[in-house]
């Protein structure tokens, strides 16, 4: 089984990535949802559907000031 995402414009399937299967292949056609507009530069942030999220964690996690520094307890394995 091979899956591939396209976009169907009414008359015809464009594929969103190549298609690298040969022969002829038996077809399940599957709509999932409408298509929104292009999300292209500046407005990515205001449409993408994920972008209420983006820095909601400020201020509610933190990594220490040492956290790349090696542990003691793996000092042998690092000599």
């Amino acid at each position: 089984m091979y899956a591939v995402k396209a976009i169907y414009d009414g008359t015809t399937f464009k594929p969103k990535q190549p298609i690298s299967v040969k022969g002829r292949y038996d077809v399940v056609i599957t709509f999932l949802e409408p298509v929104a507009e292009e999300i292209t530069g500046s407005n990515q942030l205001e449409k993408h559907p994920r972008a209420k999220f983006i820095g909601s964690w400020k201020d509610k996690i933190w990594i220490s000031d040492d956290f790349n520094e090696p542990l003691e307890e793996m000092g042998e394995y690092m000599e």
